[in-house]
């Protein structure tokens, strides 16, 4: 028989590093079809989603949440797909928020409707919120979600997620070379003076769908650079251990950015994070091709211990470095999609 959870050592992969993030898919569903993420031509009307009966269950999720918990899991983050198309997700926070040994809960969502959603969130414990924003215009707006939904909506989203108390909001930018690389400054200039912190996340190959291209990606330090012109900046020391996002300070003490450098300052040897899919697949790695199936063993009545001694076996054995070893040979794939497994 396996060690109870609480007897268990903290998990060190090959590479020793450590389990602290685990982020969940709670739906493969999304009502944008965002082209790095899931393009309209792949994820069109006939595509066929998981059916209901697939997903875990909040119950499923909070169990192996506290399984990853005992495992060193201090972090949980909800993604999707878009997570606030799972009904009742205030639930799953506040189930989550009282597992013991985890201390914060976030989500990161487009936005569409985290107005609706950002107090019975706020409410039942989410700790930080991360919303996805590529433009402030709505025709490049447009061209980057493919379903023509306009920029007001999602900041209204971020002004409740702030009035809930959810402050400061983290708002991502993905830059793609020709669809938005233009409209760097001007997001700038709009989180400017405020509490939140705008993040530029280099265009990835995530996934097999997005026909990604190295000339598409915008470097992060060309993001940096123009910012810099225009408003100089300096760096600020990472907050914690693997930290993914290189900060910097506007000099006039205005706010913060950050920039997420997968492809040209890859981050893998700081890497603690572990993925679930909405269907209980746990991946070591967002660009892994391949997952490890734990809704079996849950649905066959495996015990906790069992499920532990499982999750601690797939985590010792972790190898994973993609983005350091990424080539124009292995981002041709295969590879999980992003909107599968969340960012």
């Amino acid at each position: 028989m396996g060690a109870t959870l609480d007897q268990r050592a903290a998990a060190l992969d090959v590479l020793s590093r450590p389990l602290r993030d685990l982020r969940i898919s709670v739906t493969d569903r999304c009502n944008f079809r965002c082209h790095y993420c899931m393009p309209r031509e792949v994820f069109g009307p006939d595509f066929e989603f998981l059916p209901r009966s697939a997903l875990l269950t909040f119950e499923e999720i909070t169990r192996l949440v506290r399984i990853f918990a005992a495992d060193g899991v201090t972090k949980v983050r909800l993604t999707g797909g878009e997570p606030l198309l799972r009904r009742e997700l205030p639930r799953l926070v506040e189930s989550i928020a009282g597992v013991e040994g985890v201390t914060d809960v976030a989500l990161t969502t487009n936005g569409s409707l985290l107005a609706r959603h950002a107090r019975a969130l706020a409410d039942a414990g989410l700790s930080r919120v991360t919303v996805s924003l590529d433009a402030l215009d709505d025709a490049t707006f447009a061209a980057m979600n493919g379903v023509g939904f306009k920029v007001a909506t999602v900041l209204a989203g971020i002004d409740a997620a702030a009035a809930a108390g959810l402050a400061p909001v983290k708002v991502n930018t993905v830059v793609k070379r020709g669809v938005n690389d233009h409209a760097v400054l001007a997001m700038a200039e709009h989180f400017r003076n405020t509490d939140h912190t705008l993040r530029f996340i280099e265009y990835m190959d995530v996934g097999m769908t997005n026909h990604w291209q190295l000339d598409e990606v915008v470097p992060s330090a060309e993001v940096l650079a123009q910012i810099g012109a225009r408003w100089p900046l300096e760096p600020v020391q990472p907050t914690y251990p693997g930290e993914v996002a290189s900060r910097y300070r506007y000099r006039d003490g205005s706010g913060e950015i950050g920039l997420i450098s997968s492809v040209t300052q890859p981050f893998c040897g700081g890497c603690t994070r572990a993925r679930l899919s909405a269907e209980g697949k746990l991946y070591t790695c967002l660009f892994a091709a391949e997952g490890h199936d734990l809704r079996a063993p849950l649905r066959d009545g495996a015990s906790d211990a069992q499920l532990a001694d499982a999750l601690h076996s797939i985590w010792t054995r972790r190898t994973d470095r993609y983005s350091e070893r990424r080539s124009p040979r292995s981002s041709r794939g295969p590879k999980v999609e992003m909107s599968y497994i969340g960012g």
